[in-house]
């Protein structure tokens, strides 16, 4: 059997040469090609082309069962890297800020694992490399979906982890039910008249206008959401006017709306194009509103969740499972679960005393916690093809 340990070196090597060379939503295209030369250095089964760069790897048990799926993204974000590593990104403008080359090489690693453990395995396990998880709101699991990757093998129980920067190495984050948000974009073009900044009279300020939309805004969530029942609306981008003495006379706002409940994400929806629509309307501005439905929440099926937190106890010890609350980030896995039971956990990757978080240009990951990951990874899916025997 091989040794984790020895795994565990091309583990890291693989994921710090991913971060070298970052590819983005759609462009993981090198990426994919490497993932394929691991699988076959590692006599995996596999086929690839789902939503052009997704790959599906197989291993199949000695005895029959069930199926288990386990997902990790693969792609990258468009951010100039300026933390401080020895295997900087080489590519500007483009940086792996997500930790999507630590699940793939991970998952890689698992499957490495896994096929030398093939006798213990009864049934089929899937390792699903999924592209364009950070393009919201199409992403890449549907397009996966919609290509076929289940068509020969249907999962009973998919997974996936994410590296997690709140939680030390050696803890494990999962809880049964939303553990990640609604994710919705939106973006708001604001059209007014403009003129001269010294004869406000004669215009209508798409500025002014926007600043009022933006404050309204925040009065769906302080006065209309329950505040029992999350929701975040953020203005990420205001772009418009043309110089210090020209009123503009066209602002757009980019932004997101999170939610965790589908009930609260239609309230709030409807909200939103209310707000917008009176505000404009009060300011003598017009607007166009483009809202797109973005990734659902990821739910997790509690017997599942219970599986994950079960393994980790026997592994890590009880307390490494703390209580943690879900997040209103968004994934594309949740896509996954509203067709299949299953769960989504984190992973802790902590590199302690200023940590930076998920999708900072300094963002850095605790490469030690990666042996746990593979660990996880691949004892969850010996127990949970266990548990389906039952």
């Amino acid at each position: 059997m091989t040794n984790l340990d020895q795994i565990m070196q091309d583990v890291i090597s693989v994921r710090r040469d991913l971060h070298i060379h970052p590819e983005l939503s759609g462009e993981e295209y090198e990426t994919s090609k490497k993932i394929q030369q691991k699988l076959d250095e590692y006599g995996i089964t596999y086929k690839a082309g789902y939503a052009e760069t997704g790959v599906l790897g197989i291993i199949k048990g000695s005895k029959p069962g069930k199926t288990v799926a386990l997902r990790a993204d693969i792609d990258a974000l468009p951010i100039d890297e300026k933390a401080d590593v020895p295997f900087h990104s080489q590519t500007p403008g483009k940086m792996h800020a997500c930790g999507h080359d630590a699940h793939t090489a991970m998952l890689l690693g698992t499957g490495r694992y896994l096929q030398k453990r093939v006798d213990e395995i009864e049934g089929t396990i899937l390792l699903i490399f999924q592209p364009a998880e950070e393009n919201s709101p199409t992403g890449g699991s549907q397009q996966m979906m919609n290509d076929g990757v289940f068509d020969e093998y249907t999962p009973d129980v998919v997974v996936a982890q994410h590296v997690w920067p709140g939680l030390p190495v050696g803890q494990i984050g999962v809880t049964p039910g939303p553990m990640m948000g609604n994710s919705d974009r939106f973006k708001i073009t604001i059209k007014g008249s403009g003129g001269h900044a010294s004869m406000p009279h004669e215009t209508v300020d798409a500025i002014v206008t926007a600043n009022q939309v933006i404050n309204a805004l925040q009065t769906i969530v302080s006065r209309n959401a329950n505040p029992f029942d999350p929701a975040v609306i953020t203005v990420g981008k205001v772009e418009g006017g043309y110089r210090y003495n020209v009123v503009a006379d066209e602002v757009t706002l980019e932004g997101t709306v999170r939610t965790q409940s589908n009930e609260m994400k239609d309230k709030v929806k409807r909200r939103f194009h209310e707000v917008v629509e009176g505000v404009t309307d009060s300011m003598n501005a017009s607007v166009d509103i483009e809202y797109l439905d973005g990734y659902p929440a990821t739910v997790n099926t509690p017997k599942w969740a219970e599986r994950v937190r079960e393994t980790a106890v026997n592994l890590y010890g009880e307390e490494s499972v703390p209580h943690v609350t879900p997040s209103l980030g968004g994934e594309d896995f949740g896509r996954f679960l509203l067709q299949y039971p299953g769960v989504y956990f984190w992973l802790g990757t902590s590199v302690g005393e200023g940590q930076k978080p998920l999708h900072d240009p300094y963002f850095k990951l605790n490469e030690s916690g990666m042996k746990y990951g593979v660990e996880m990874m691949t004892e969850v899916a010996l127990d949970t093809l266990n548990d389906l025997k039952e």
